[in-house]
């Protein structure tokens, strides 16, 4: 398959026609797989992008919530009159995230929007191990170990995620206010799409591997990481998010 086209979803406009391209979507494997990227990434911080790469069209689209607020998920679509909020609390639409906690959290308690019809890879990859699942992995090692990239790929995703995580990570001397810069730096481009175009990798490795007794698990616990991130003691950051869910160890 060829190098996804980036768009960013910068308009109203552009925001109506993107959700009239959501209907009538493969279930399997899901045609969208999203990610989300912000400052402090919860309930107490803000959503700055939200990437969703629409598998079947081969196109990543980088809605900038930061500048449309609450008409990027309120929108409707020009031929359905659905909106991205809509789309995204559907049961019958599949969608793909890995670790979706957080991104819960915030798409929650900031713009009202209960996620449904959720597929998380990281517990996905948790329930096809054959050895410890006491604790889950990052997005970064399960892109290195089960991705299946070629050593170019390897190198090239690497090279993005550096330059990348200079312009943002404290760290590294960058800021998380570089996601909220317009127009966006193409170094954050690049960084926004790779991990999504990715996740399909993903979800087909382990998709794969896994039975139906821990399908049925996955589907559990992915409910219960979306309704704990209702409650009013929810907190997104410390080492419990490293574990994995009651009775999976």
């Amino acid at each position: 398959m060829n190098n996804p086209v980036i768009q960013i979803v910068d308009t109203v406009a552009a925001i109506a026609d993107l959700v009239g391209l959501f209907n009538n979507l493969s279930n399997e494997p899901p045609s969208l797989y999203i990610d989300i990227e912000g400052i402090n990434l919860c309930r107490q911080g803000s959503i700055s992008i939200i990437q969703i790469f629409h598998l079947p069209r081969n196109e990543i689209y980088l809605i900038d919530v930061h500048t449309l607020g609450q008409s990027a998920f309120s929108t409707p679509s020009t031929n359905s009159g659905t909106t991205l909020k809509m789309v995204l609390e559907a049961g019958y639409i599949q969608k793909a995230f890995f670790d979706v906690r957080n991104d819960s959290d915030a798409l929650y308690n900031i713009f009202g929007v209960h996620l449904a019809g959720i597929q998380d890879i990281q517990l996905l990859e948790l329930a096809t191990r054959n050895f410890s699942r006491r604790r889950v992995n990052g997005l970064a090692r399960c892109i290195q170990h089960d991705a299946s990239l070629t050593p170019t790929e390897i190198v090239e995703w690497r090279s993005i995620k550096d330059k990348g995580g200079r312009l943002f990570a404290p760290e590294k001397g960058g800021s998380y206010d570089i996601f909220n810069r317009r127009p966006l730096p193409e170094e954050i481009i690049q960084y926004c799409a790779q991990d999504v175009q990715i996740l399909p990798k993903l979800y087909h490795t382990y998709n794969g591997r896994i039975g139906r007794w821990w399908r049925e698990k996955v589907e559990v616990a992915v409910r219960e990481r979306i309704d704990v991130c209702l409650q009013a003691g929810y907190t997104g950051k410390g080492s419990h998010k490293a574990l994995a869910p009651a009775g999976w160890a």
